[in-house]
């Protein structure tokens, strides 16, 4: 599929866009990745919906802010992208970061929905390797580019490394070999945790969110997760009013990638009970 572009705020921003008259639906990836990996999304299963993946700036193709962003700024950007492409009353899907950055949408643009994959920013519980990327230096060394760096984050996101098809593996060696994005990696995730985990008031704010949410919400998450505990979105699911909760077994941080019938399908049923 053809890479789009769309300058925002002097920042170049890559999409793909499968364009069309149907329910629009925004996916937004997990931090340090990239929009590849809603690959299985936009070619498979739902050719009845106009589906839209984005890099976030400072990451895969999009262009670097300069400057450290963290989930509220990168709602923002999310609010301009979706502006700028006129969209209105369309699906939010995010995955990890991408789902906190979902969620905080529905405070700023009217949604159909939000689908929140394995979120981030929803308890405490964090995996601890992420804990030690927080400390000064720890983090730097250990994410050095190299096939190692790209092959741990690959166990990371999911349960089963050869379930990952040959782009989303390119796609994530180049991730990891982007000039700035480890700095700029490193640089979001001390901002919204510690070596204590995530911050209080990052996932209170999500709370507050979830409580007060007039949107329907389709919350997800594998039940093999290495990186966030799936009681987070069993919490989540119990807070918003309108939600469904889905625990898939047999899957990690990226039910999109390694179960994607499945996801397709919860997707397909989600978009097709909103009317």
């Amino acid at each position: 599929m053809q890479d789009l572009w769309l300058t925002i705020d002097g920042c170049a921003i890559r999409y793909r866009d499968t364009g069309g008259a149907g329910v629009a639906v925004l996916f937004s990836h997990g931090i340090a990745a990239s929009l590849e990996m809603w690959d299985l999304q936009m070619t498979k299963g739902l050719s009845h919906l106009r589906l839209i993946a984005w890099d976030f700036p400072n990451h895969g193709l999009s262009d670097m802010t300069g400057k450290t962003e963290d989930f509220d700024s990168y709602a923002l950007w999310a609010q301009k992208f979706a502006q700028a492409l006129n969209l209105d009353r369309f699906i939010a899907v995010g995955n990890s970061m991408g789902a906190a950055v979902s969620l905080r949408l529905a405070t700023q643009l009217r949604l159909r929905g939000v689908v929140l994959a394995n979120a981030a920013a929803l308890g405490p519980e964090v995996t601890p390797v992420f804990r030690l990327f927080s400390l000064p230096f720890v983090g730097e060394a250990l994410n050095k580019p190299s096939e190692k760096t790209v092959a741990l984050q690959i166990k990371a996101i999911v349960k089963d490394p050869n379930v990952v098809t040959p782009g989303q593996r390119a796609a994530i060696a180049r991730n990891v070999a982007k000039q700035g994005g480890t700095a700029a990696f490193l640089a979001t995730l001390r901002a919204t945790l510690t070596l204590r985990g995530q911050n209080k008031e990052v996932w209170q704010k999500s709370h507050g969110i979830l409580s007060a949410l007039d949107c329907p919400a389709l919350v997800i998450h594998g039940k093999d997760d290495a990186v966030l505990p799936h009681k987070h979105s069993a919490i989540a699911a119990g807070l918003a009013a309108q939600s469904q909760l889905l625990i898939v077994h047999a899957c990690g941080h990226t039910p999109q990638v390694e179960k994607p019938e499945l996801f397709n399908q919860a997707l397909a049923d989600f978009a097709r009970s909103l009317g």
